[in-house]
């Protein structure tokens, strides 16, 4: 199955608002969020890297010269903001392209910190500290890999860019753009974005600043009614809310942790009647004649019990219904503009297809491409950042389970019973496992992910259930 292109044009709206069981309750929503630990409703189901490296270095060295002191004939540099496991998987690619890569996060020994070329400890939400860095550093590139970085700072740096055009130093480009990391991590101004100014179908929705605003929607909205932060949260902040009794909870959990003194603001969504959630993974590339979207097969995904993420591709869906979806994709991600590759999560109904939420960076989701297609998200996104050719071509069906906080795999501990469990593991037909290794206090807390192929996504997802339950033993990380 190849992937599609489209170039740049105008393209229709597709679906329609309804009613009835929710489902967005399991969304992901980037790959710091932790799985679990809050309600989730069933959805209908529908038939690389290197070992750790040691870390070089964790403050902003003056071996870190600037650009324009690097020495001459090196490949491009690029800054990731954001050294998880998905920056350890996007450095390795880059680095296969023989870009220098510099990975950067708050906390030290972060997965990406151990095969990149250079490691930095960067408290990526304070303007002042990763301004310092951005305008010391001066890459060809600088990566977001997270909602939680100041976009403030990459607005400064790219306005500054902009003024010193003539003092001869070398351009840096924002992946993703300034504006789409501040949208990106606003779901007000996002879904504004959305549903306003393009016309996207999406759940009827409302954004409050007060327990009596919220009050009122529920009585306007009925129940059940998903509550959650405006801004990106883990999923431990979300709330269903089925009876009026469960309006002050929701509100109290959706506030808490906000930061001291601010206006709360708080999103409130009704239900829609949906079979199945998608990502669709949408690559954006410039040609000579202009910008190029090209779409991955649609990958399906649900949240099982215990917190787990499950994810497959291809999901089967009607034509029209994907028609759809790339029409909505293809829109959310013209506007926010830019090259890399997007995630469009979106909640598919029969051929009706409802906006969802958009990533500018891989998802949890992603990690079934891994084995389903020739160039992985990973390996797309670093393509796309360096400007060379890419494709969408899918090999086979797969499927990946996401083994989250709380439970553990073959990482658990070392030892012969962790060895037993990955040796069995792996005894599963056409089967794979990334185990994700120990990080620092701070880091997310994924575990591993079981992946497996099969000649139909049904088999698939048997397998790396098989996987992820070969695996599974109580956690002794605590």
């Amino acid at each position: 199955m190849s992937g599609e292109t489209i170039t740049e044009r105008e393209v229709p709206s597709e679906g329609a608002e309804r009613e009835g069981e929710l489902v967005t309750d399991g969304l992901t929503e980037g790959h710091g969020e932790p799985l679990g630990n809050h309600e989730h409703l069933a959805v209908r189901d529908e038939d690389s890297a290197p070992a750790g490296d040691k870390t070089t270095a964790i403050t902003v060295s003056p071996a870190t010269a600037p650009r324009a002191e690097a020495e001459a004939g090196v490949g491009p540099r690029v800054l990731l903001l954001g050294a998880g496991e998905f920056g350890r998987e996007l450095a390795v690619a880059l680095q296969g392209f023989g870009a220098e890569v510099i990975a950067a996060d708050g906390y030290p020994d972060a997965p990406a910190h151990r095969v990149a070329d250079q490691s930095l400890v960067v408290t990526l939400t304070d303007g002042d500290e990763l301004g310092a860095v951005l305008a010391r550093l001066r890459p060809d590139f600088v990566v977001t890999l997270t909602d939680a970085v100041n976009g403030a700072a990459l607005d400064a740096f790219d306005s500054s860019q902009a003024r010193d055009s003539d003092s001869g130093a070398g351009f840096t480009e924002l992946v993703p753009n300034a504006r789409s990391v501040r949208l990106l991590g606003d779901r007000e101004g996002l879904r504004k974005l959305a549903a306003d100014e393009l016309g996207l179908p999406t759940a009827p929705f409302w954004f409050v600043g007060s327990l009596g605003e919220l009050e009122a929607v529920a009585a306007h909205a009925g129940y059940p009614l998903l509550v959650r932060p405006a801004t990106k949260a883990d999923g431990r902040r979300h709330s269903v809310v089925r009876e009026r009794a469960g309006i002050n909870e929701a509100w109290e959990r959706a506030t808490a942790g906000g930061a001291a003194g601010a206006q709360p603001r708080v999103w409130a969504e009704m239900v829609v009647d949906v079979e199945f959630l998608i990502t669709l993974i949408v690559v954006c590339t410039e040609a000579a004649n202009g910008p190029v979207i090209e779409f991955c097969a649609p990958i399906g995904h649900r949240v099982a019990d215990g917190g787990q993420l499950e994810a497959w591709q291809p999901q089967k869906m009607s034509a029209a219904a994907f028609d759809a979806a790339k029409s909505i994709a293809a829109r959310i991600v013209k506007a926010l503009g830019g090259r890399g590759v997007f995630g469009v999560e979106l909640m598919i109904n029969g051929d009706e297809v409802y906006f969802a939420d958009v990533t500018a960076w891989p998802g949890d989701t992603s990690w079934v491409t891994r084995r389903t297609q020739r160039l992985s998200v990973f390996e797309l996104q670093a393509r796309a950042i360096l400007g060379v050719a890419v494709d969408t071509l899918m090999v086979s069906p797969g499927a990946a389970w996401v083994i989250g906080p709380g439970r553990a795999s073959a990482s658990g501990a070392p030892g012969a019973h962790a060895f037993q469990a990955l040796t069995a593991a792996l005894s599963v037909p056409e089967s794979d496992v990334r185990v994700f290794g120990r990080a620092g206090a701070g880091a997310p807390g994924k575990r591993a992910v079981a992946l497996a192929t099969a000649p139909d996504v049904a088999i698939a997802r048997d397998r790396a259930r098989e996987v992820a339950a070969r695996l599974d033993m109580p956690d002794s990380r605590g």
